[in-house]
């Protein structure tokens, strides 16, 4: 049994979603395989290969796949399940933006049904997943013959980006779909860390009461080397972008420290954020909902407490 994991990157380095789910398909057992598609991407498949724990790399350099669109990618990996039917029982991605445009595909091709952001392995066949917005965990199994998973990264540890030594084989020719093509992109810069990576977080909520008040989370957070985040509350007022959105339908984080000014904790906030290891909120509403999940809670004026938090740093 042969498990095949899609890595995640930009061309350049691998994303750390992807040591989490090797995490993840490590808890199954088995050969781990990763596939690594892109263009101009031998930098990465060698990194990829350093991963603790990976048996092989397969390498699918090609144009088609520079941007990884998903109408390329998934007739790649679905070719890859086919010809290698006998060995792969399982395909993992991260529960990413990609992960999540990639696998449904693969499914519907392979018919067989998508389980989708696991957060824990109970056996090769069984696993758990939350739903409700987090309010319930329910232990899902199949009976597939693959299985397609998407991994919640913030379920599992990473594995150790070196001491692998993986072999490295140049899978398939380039698949082009025609279907689709890629126009352009934006990416925000900031000399913050990015939210899903930082290990430590500071997010506003509508206790900001505009914008220019995120200025005291900025301050704060670079002391703090921290990542700045959002309620949905916050963003859909149009103080922050919606890349700054933590929650059920943002971003969802798991640092070693997440605090929350100025946030009620509504259970979509709290999906995206509850599995941090130290929770600390800030919030004049004594009854605010996030107090229930907070280590530490701090009932105070916000434009009093985070200049004063500050100042102490």
């Amino acid at each position: 049994m042969a498990i095949l994991v899609i890595a995640e990157h930009d061309n350049k380095s691998i994303a750390t979603a992807t040591l989490n789910t090797v995490a993840a398909a490590a808890k199954i057992g088995g050969d781990i395989h990763v596939l690594v598609a892109g263009q101009g991407i031998g930098a990465v498949a060698e990194s990829a290969a350093q991963i603790k724990g990976i048996a092989k790399v397969l390498l699918a350099d090609n144009p088609a796949y520079a941007h990884q669109l998903p109408e390329n990618v998934a007739p790649l990996v679905v070719s890859q399940v086919i010809e290698q039917h006998t060995i792969y029982s399982h395909v993992l991605a991260p529960a990413t933006s990609s992960g999540k445009n990639i696998l449904p595909r693969v499914a519907a091709a392979l018919d067989v049904d998508q389980i989708s952001e696991i957060i824990s392995v109970e056996s090769a066949d069984t696993f758990k997943r939350p739903i409700y917005a987090g309010n319930a965990i329910a232990t899902v199994q199949s009976s597939a013959v693959v299985k397609v998973i998407t991994v919640r990264a913030t379920g599992f540890d990473p594995v150790a980006a070196q001491g692998g030594s993986a072999a490295i084989e140049v899978v398939g020719a380039g698949h082009d779909a025609g279907i689709s093509s890629f126009v352009s992109e934006e990416l925000a810069k900031s000399d913050r860390p990015e939210l899903t990576a930082a290990k430590i977080v500071v997010s506003g909520g509508r206790g900001m009461q505009n914008g220019d008040n995120f200025k005291h989370l900025y301050s704060l957070a670079d002391k703090l080397g921290a990542g700045v985040g959002a309620s949905r509350a916050a963003v859909d007022a149009g103080f922050v972008p919606n890349d700054m959105q933590v929650g059920q339908t943002g971003k969802i984080v798991a640092p070693q420290l997440y605090i929350a000014v100025g946030i009620s904790g509504a259970i979509q906030h709290l999906a995206g954020m509850k599995d941090s290891k130290i929770i600390v909120a800030i919030n004049k509403d004594e009854e605010a909902p996030i107090f229930q999940v907070a280590d530490y809670g701090l009932v105070a004026d916000l434009f009093e407490a985070v200049p004063q938090l500050e100042q102490a740093l």
